[in-house]
């Protein structure tokens, strides 16, 4: 998993060359599940017809970096790791999170080697070498999290390995006995890998995404906030509703196999409580990444008000409301 403050976030628009014309930004588009609803209602033209014409996708770095982005921007509204949501809000800048995202942790995948089957429960990891990405990124909250619950703490080796690719590299060569793998890559490796664990089996509720926009943008563009949320709605309903056609549309944007999109979108599909959110939020999940945050001493401690800087003022009248 991306490092929180440097590589955990989702997105921003950046305007093209045209007056109407837009890009949207994601960080890791094709790489990451967090950017499949914009790429559906980019194909399907519905941000198009709320008045915003998004040409295609960018990708970033993410973090901190795409926060900034976001408020330096002309249309100053993205998607980015809460976690960088919330870095930025401790920093003072004035970003306000206005819908939720990805709320869960289902796309990530913790897998062994195939002829090691030594592991099938959490109580096989005592004595073994477990790889996360990087120090507070969320592959080391969640698996100090799972340490911590299962009093295995200073019993299993823990190695940060970096990116995806490296870390299996690792795995493959015996350097640990666990790496994990984020959807789409685990559905390419699949016959590579055995698949012990998932993220969500540790931490069941977390949110990884929120949209974020500058304060005074949303005051003066709450139609077009409304605009862009409502086509990301739509584009997290058609996934549920037209699920063939939908893989279709992430194998086109991705550039990626029909079958490994397919793949991809299955592991998410009955995730409870839904992977991607309409847009309403889960206080609960967003309670449990601060906490884990904190664990790892990836954010500043100290109490945090999510209604100091919740604004849920776009939001459909139908959805829930978790600030009031």
């Amino acid at each position: 998993m991306r490092r929180l403050f440097s590589l955990v976030a989702v997105g921003t628009f950046a305007v093209t060359a045209s007056a109407n014309a837009v890009e949207l930004a994601i960080t890791h588009f094709g790489v990451g599940l967090y950017g499949v609803p914009y790429a559906i209602a980019k194909q399907k033209g519905w941000f198009k017809d709320s008045g915003i014409d998004v040409t295609g996708f960018l990708t970033s770095a993410g973090g901190g970096t795409t926060v900034r982005n976001v408020l330096a921007s002309e249309l100053p509204y993205g998607e980015v790791a809460l976690s960088a949501a919330i870095a930025a809000i401790q920093q003072g800048l004035d970003v306000k999170i206005v819908h939720a995202g990805v709320v869960s942790l289902a796309d990530q995948v913790w897998v062994t080697r195939k002829d090691d089957t030594s592991i099938n429960t959490v109580a096989d990891l005592k004595g073994k070498k477990l790889g996360y990405s990087s120090p507070k990124s969320v592959t080391d909250m969640v698996t100090t999290i799972m340490l911590n619950d299962n009093k295995l703490t200073g019993q299993v080796e823990r190695k940060a390995l970096g990116a995806v690719g490296a870390g299996l590299t690792v795995l493959r060569e015996k350097g640990v006995d666990l790496f994990y793998v984020t959807e789409p890559a685990w559905s390419a490796e699949k016959a590579n890998y055995r698949q012990v664990f998932n993220s969500a089996d540790w931490v069941p509720r977390a949110t990884q995404t929120v949209g974020v926009a500058k304060s005074d943008w949303i005051k003066a563009n709450g139609d077009k906030l409304k605009a862009l949320i409502a086509a990301r709605r739509k584009g997290v309903e058609f996934i549920k509703s037209n699920p063939d056609e939908a893989a279709q549309i992430v194998a086109s944007e991705y550039k990626i196999p029909l079958e490994q999109a397919k793949s991809a979108l299955a592991t998410v599909k009955d995730v409870p409580n839904g992977y991607w959110s309409r847009g309403e939020f889960d206080k609960e999940g967003m309670d449990a990444l601060l906490q884990g945050l904190r664990l790892v001493q990836a954010i500043e401690p100290g109490d945090f008000d999510w209604r100091r800087v919740v604004d849920e003022s776009a939001l459909p009248a139908d959805l829930p409301k978790s600030f009031k």
